[in-house]
């Protein structure tokens, strides 16, 4: 596990937009694992000021609201439209979002979970963390080995994301989101964490025990994860076995 401390929130999305320029450069063709929320979104500016070609470049955002309907602005479909296949110039035929509105969710869900595999699987997953330790809306007691599927967002989830809408009532009960078993798949994750707020999250992910009861834990299973988190938020780790930190004093020092 590589960690990369940098010294501010909008520096860590100039690191991990190199880190996914040298993929595509190197591939073409990959296949990224679209996350949205406050973290990722600098990624994708970033991303966008590199000289690199997307236009071949596959997508599968990591989760959507279930009950929305289509075109709503809050969507994750056209979060990932607006910040991600419009800004990066993607192919939107290449880039895809769980269906929340179909008529049967479960199905989608399946659906989904199999259409990744039919890409050959996700080359590079980017993640944030919640502040319980939820990756994508795989909350506290998901199974490890869960798959794509309908969840139920806990109250403090439906909190944090309420400032995305006109009040909190409006922010849907149930999302279709790729289960932990679906994101360890991938050959990278990608985790990007920025403020002090998530520093006990982040340690305790990190390097605390690897259980359902902080999902991101599961982290420490992978073989190939790299983390991107400011100095606020990488405040209380302690480097463990098999995880190399580095310090970044600039924005593009990790590139």
């Amino acid at each position: 596990m590589e960690i990369f401390v940098v010294p501010t929130a909008s520096a860590t999305g100039s690191v991990a937009a190199g880190i996914l320029a040298a993929v595509i450069r190197s591939k073409p063709d990959a296949v990224l694992g679209l996350a949205t929320g406050g973290s990722p979104l600098p990624i994708y500016a970033a991303l966008a000021g590199h000289t690199v070609d997307m236009s071949a470049v596959r997508g599968f955002a990591l989760d959507e609201y279930v009950g929305l309907p289509a075109g709503h602005p809050e969507s994750y479909a056209e979060v990932i439209m607006r910040e991600v296949t419009e800004r990066l110039h993607l192919d939107p035929a290449k880039v895809a979002v769980p269906d929340g509105s179909a008529a049967d969710p479960e199905r989608a869900a399946a659906d989904y979970d199999a259409a990744i595999a039919a890409a050959g699987g996700i080359d590079v997953q980017i993640l944030g963390i919640g502040h319980n330790g939820h990756l994508a809306f795989n909350e506290p007691g998901s199974a490890l080995d869960s798959r794509t599927r309908v969840e139920v967002l806990t109250e403090r989830t439906r909190e944090a994301n309420a400032r995305y809408f006109s009040t909190p009532e409006q922010v849907p009960l149930r999302c279709i989101t790729q289960g932990l078993g679906t994101i360890m798949e991938a050959g990278h994750l990608l985790l990007v964490v920025n403020g002090a707020d998530k520093a006990g999250i982040l340690a305790d992910a990190l390097n605390g025990p690897v259980t359902a009861d902080c999902p991101a834990s599961v982290l420490q299973r992978h073989p190939h994860v790299t983390v991107v988190a400011d100095e606020a938020a990488a405040s209380r780790l302690t480097p463990g076995s098999g995880q190399v930190a580095v310090r970044v004093a600039g924005a593009t020092a990790a590139v």
